[in-house]
C-alpha cells in the first residue's frame, strides 16, 4: 500500500514535540505536533479531548466520524498501565491520527500509518535514513 508521509525532518520534529509533551504536559507542544501533521495533509486540526481512561482502560484513544479524537492523557497513561512507555503512547497518538488523516475505520491502515511515522525517526540515523556502516 502506498502511503504519503511527511518528510523525515518533519516527522522528527513531530516526534520530538510529542516526547516533550509526554514528559512536561504542555498543551502547546501537543498542538504544534498535531498541527504539523495536519498542515502536511491540508486538514484542519482535530478536536482532542483528554481522558483518564477510555473503554475501562483497554484503549488509548478513539477517533470519531465527526473528527473528534479522545486520547488518554500521558499522566494517566504513565500510572495505570502495565505497558506505559512513552513510545507506546506516541504510537497510539499516531494510530488515532492515522484514522483521522485517512478517514479509515481499518485498523490495519492506522497501524501501518503509526509504524511508518515512527520508522527512522528516533533511532539515531540522522543521515538520510541510511544505516551507518560498521568497520
Amino acid at each position: 500500500m502506498r502511503m504519503i508521509l511527511p518528510p523525515l525532518r518533519d516527522r522528527r520534529v513531530i516526534q520530538r514535540l510529542l516526547e516533550v509533551f509526554f514528559r512536561g504536559h504542555r498543551e502547546a507542544d501537543f498542538k504544534r505536533a498535531v498541527s504539523a501533521m495536519c498542515r502536511f495533509y491540508h486538514l484542519k486540526r482535530p478536536r482532542v479531548e483528554w481522558y483518564e481512561y477510555i473503554d475501562w482502560g483497554r484503549t488509548a484513544g478513539k477517533t470519531y466520524e465527526d473528527g473528534k479524537i479522545h486520547l488518554m492523557h500521558p499522566e494517566n497513561w504513565k500510572k495505570g498501565r502495565k505497558y506505559n512507555s512513552e513510545r507506546q503512547w506516541i504510537n497510539a497518538v499516531y494510530h488515532e491520527m492515522g484514522h483521522y488523516v485517512f478517514w479509515a475505520d481499518a485498523e490495519r491502515k492506522a497501524d501501518t500509518f503509526a509504524f511508518r511515522m515512527a520508522r527512522g525517526v528516533s533511532n539515531g540515523n540522522h543521515h538520510n535514513g541510511k544505516r551507518a556502516r560498521r568497520s
